[in-house]
């Protein structure tokens, strides 16, 4: 059991780090695109996936600068979005695409739809989403480990504690059986 606890303190140790430069990343990424395409991310507020990925990331990914879509007809980008809700498992909308549409209509982007841009945008996604698939993985195997532990019952009936916080409790109290009796 003391190899378990040391094993998700450990762990919990890196989530933290990872939790941070993701923050970080997060940040760097929405303060680029709001160069591009101001206010992308707040078009969704959809949680993250257990794979880490997120809907305004993805939809960054594919719409990175605003003229990917202001420079399309509404029924060229109905299509496309439509599309595109499809092939990421995204429901979708229409008036959502609508309104995404017609708020790109009246932005100004302060960086040109280039070459170097758009591999700018690509390299910060591409990070934000490793680090974002990182955290869900580990946040999975502490829980499975975390579930192995004699007081997983103990933080699990707790109210408001999920499947995220419980092994950050459990990795940060220790042995909390001995206060269960």
């Amino acid at each position: 059991m003391d190899t378990l606890r040391k094993q998700l303190k450990t762990m919990n140790t890196r989530l933290d780090f990872f939790t941070k430069q993701k923050t970080a990343d997060k940040n760097n990424l929405i303060a680029l695109l709001d160069q591009t395409y101001p206010g992308v991310n707040a078009f969704f507020n959809s949680p993250v996936r257990s794979d880490g990925s997120q809907k305004w990331v993805d939809f960054a990914k594919s719409f990175w600068h605003v003229d990917c879509v202001r420079t399309l007809s509404t029924a060229s980008f109905m299509q496309r979005y439509q599309k595109w809700c499809h092939r990421h498992g995204y429901n979708y909308q229409p008036d959502k695409g609508k309104a995404i549409f017609d708020t790109s209509a009246e932005l100004i982007a302060m960086l040109p739809k280039n070459a170097m841009n758009k591999m700018l945008v690509m390299q910060g996604i591409d990070q934000l989403n490793a680090v974002s698939t990182i955290i869900e993985q580990l946040k999975a195997e502490m829980n499975t480990l975390a579930s192995e532990l004699p007081e997983y019952p103990v933080v699990m009936a707790m109210p408001g504690v999920g499947p995220s916080l419980r092994p950050q409790i459990m990795a940060e109290i220790g042995d909390i059986s001995r206060f269960s009796s």
